[in-house]
């Protein structure tokens, strides 16, 4: 398979171009702009007007772990923070080849002709051999790419655990800020721990497969537990009779958990996204939870737990870069791995020798 490149890309997007001198004069100009200084106010600036090549030009920045863009990656999440939490976030997570880009491309398609301005922010899984990454979702939404009020940002997921990007939380604050009504959320895949999502999304929804041999799955705790809603995608042609019986074991499945705090009870609905069917269906069913939980007060209670984790998460991820940015760590580091590998100490006593050294410096 070839890894499409940011030539590819702009091909995707703006259609074939046989002329080369063009393709060279583009990608020069590409080169200028990645030059040319970054100004975070201006950025932030014409984020609030949808300029959406500044909010992806702002997305890469934050994405950035260079500790020089640490000033202006803080004054552009400050700058869109009073003009973020308008929008409503819904988390599409399932295994892979559940057909998670071909139900979000139909789900936003149909967003837009209700007048809604919809932002994908689509996690790809990075290889933990190479640490690359196809990006190929722009490819798989080819229809939905088109729209002008549309966004799609695809982004790797790197070191980062539970189907998200590190910085997908501030990817939203910036999608927000660009006056998208709608954000959603295409984790990984990757099965029962693929739970981050549910942290910064409104609506988390299970997209799964009839005849996959996994229905028996919903008894089991975890990812089952924290939808609010099922959806059996490609319940079409024959495959329709199985997802009938695989709706009714998934319902029988969800009654055996306790209710919910947001006093919902998750959904299974059936959808074929390749024909366009029941996609009304399943954005009713959104609506009707965001209703819900508004009138409940549960909606905004989320929101507060969730502000309350990701300070936690951030206070976490600060302290594990700060540690492993330190001159003296890194060559300590490299003195007690060396040991291990000597039988000289044990992991525990390198790991208390290191944070102790911390403390110090």
């Amino acid at each position: 398979m070839i890894t499409p490149n940011k030539n590819t890309a702009l091909s995707n997007s703006q259609g074939t171009n046989s002329n080369p001198s063009i393709s060279t004069k583009s990608a020069e100009r590409i080169k200028e702009l990645r030059k040319k200084k970054i100004n975070p106010t201006q950025l932030v600036k014409e984020i609030t007007n949808g300029n959406k090549t500044a909010l992806s030009r702002a997305i890469t920045l934050i994405e950035s772990r260079q500790i020089k863009h640490t000033p202006a990656i803080n004054t552009i999440i400050e700058g869109c923070l009073p003009y973020a939490n308008n929008s409503l976030r819904v988390g599409i997570t399932g295994v892979p080849g559940v057909g998670k880009s071909t139900f979000i491309e139909a789900l936003g398609n149909y967003l837009i002709c209700q007048n809604k301005k919809v932002a994908v922010l689509a996690i790809d899984p990075s290889s933990s051999i190479s640490h690359g990454s196809i990006l190929g979702d722009k490819t798989r939404m080819e229809e939905l790419v088109k729209q002008e009020n549309a966004f799609i940002r695809p982004t790797a997921s790197g070191d980062s655990l539970g189907g998200v990007a590190q910085k997908t939380r501030e990817s939203i604050i910036l999608c927000e800020a660009a006056g998208f009504d709608v954000i959603l959320i295409e984790t990984v895949g990757v099965g029962q721990s693929e739970t981050m999502v549910h942290s910064m999304t409104d609506f988390f929804l299970l997209l799964k497969l009839a005849g996959a041999g996994d229905e028996l799955q919903g008894i089991k705790r975890g990812i089952m537990e924290m939808a609010d809603a099922i959806v059996i995608n490609k319940a079409d042609g024959e495959n329709k009779k199985p997802a009938q019986q695989a709706k009714s074991e998934f319902r029988k499945a969800l009654h055996l958990y306790p209710t919910t705090e947001s006093g919902w009870q998750p959904k299974v609905k059936l959808a074929s996204a390749l024909q366009q069917q029941g996609i009304e269906e399943v954005w009713n069913m959104i609506t009707t939870y965001e209703n819900s939980t508004k009138e409940n007060g549960y909606f905004q209670h989320k929101r507060k737990e969730q502000n309350k984790f990701w300070l936690l998460q951030t206070i976490n991820d600060k302290l594990k870069a700060n540690f492993y940015q330190q001159p003296e760590i890194k060559e300590k580091l490299k003195q007690q791995l060396k040991a291990i590998e000597n039988n000289e100490t044990t992991p525990f006593v390198a790991a208390n020798f290191l944070l102790d050294l911390a403390k110090e410096l």
